[in-house]
């Protein structure tokens, strides 16, 4: 019955003993989904098909990573890896078995190369979703692992870390206000109210406002939440609102007086 099936088409093979039905017009998962059901009970997505799924790096490769807790035979189109997964390294994405974020990381820090896994981390960061306390105990499960990956990805967090060191706000007012002079901006007004809205910095003549974002005091949803609000508010009446980071001041500052020179100088001009 299959052998008459897949000659008259009716049955397409992907892998050994999985068919598509009729047509390799997959679904937007249906590779995955075909690489799980041939790797077996208990395979999950991992590495950069687990990436993809948490939105940290495109997708597109040809292969699907899947990880599995024993050894499998080999198959065209799948790149299987050997581990025992802890439930806590395993979660659901589109109701398929992955890799959870901070377990994807520390996979692909052993696999890829080190400019996509610094890029994949940023997008987890941007996305506020790098729980770095997460992937220290993903290190610690895994350290009997003897790849390159455990030295990058800690590596990686102590960088994140140094980085991480937040000013406090008057720390970066002063920061910020010191800026404006080596770079021979305006001195703004600071801590002021536009529109009834608390600013860091304010230039009234060219409607310019500037927030200076501490991880420590911007990083919660609430925080999250009230930044728009402000930013909307201030947006309706005219007010060019402007966020700059503690890396931005630190690490960026001739950055930041780029973007502020051109408006702050029409304003003058005018």
């Amino acid at each position: 019955m299959l052998r008459d099936r897949l000659e008259r088409g009716r049955l397409v093979k992907l892998h050994r003993g999985v068919y598509a039905v009729g047509h390799r017009r997959l679904g937007p998962r249906g590779r995955e989904v075909a690489a799980l059901f041939a790797a077996g009970s208990g395979a999950v997505l991992s590495h950069r098909n687990a990436a993809t799924l948490h939105d940290l790096r495109p997708g597109g490769h040809r292969d699907v990573d899947v990880t599995v807790a024993h050894q499998r035979r080999a198959q065209p189109g799948i790149r299987l890896h050997r581990a025992e997964l802890p439930d806590e390294d395993v979660t659901r994405i589109e109701r398929l078995p992955v890799t959870t974020l901070a377990r994807t990381l520390v996979d692909i820090a052993a696999t890829l190369p080190r400019d996509h896994v610094v890029k994949a981390m940023q997008e987890a960061e941007r996305a506020r979703r790098l729980d770095t306390r997460a992937v220290e105990r993903v290190l610690q499960r895994t350290a009997h692992r003897n790849d390159g990956g455990h030295a990058l990805m800690r590596d990686l967090l102590a960088d994140l870390r140094a980085h991480e060191t937040q000013l406090t706000r008057s720390k970066l007012e002063n920061r910020f206000t010191a800026l404006a002079r080596d770079f021979a901006l305006p001195r703004p007004r600071t801590n002021v109210h536009v529109h009834g809205r608390e600013v860091d910095a304010w230039w009234p003549a060219a409607g310019i406002a500037v927030e200076l974002d501490g991880w420590r005091d911007h990083g919660t949803r609430r925080a999250f939440q009230r930044d728009r609000e402000k930013g909307n508010w201030l947006a309706l009446r005219g007010v060019v609102l402007l966020r700059f980071t503690h890396d931005d001041l630190v690490r960026r500052p001739a950055h930041v007086a780029e973007q502020l020179r051109p408006a702050l100088a029409r304003a003058a001009a005018a």
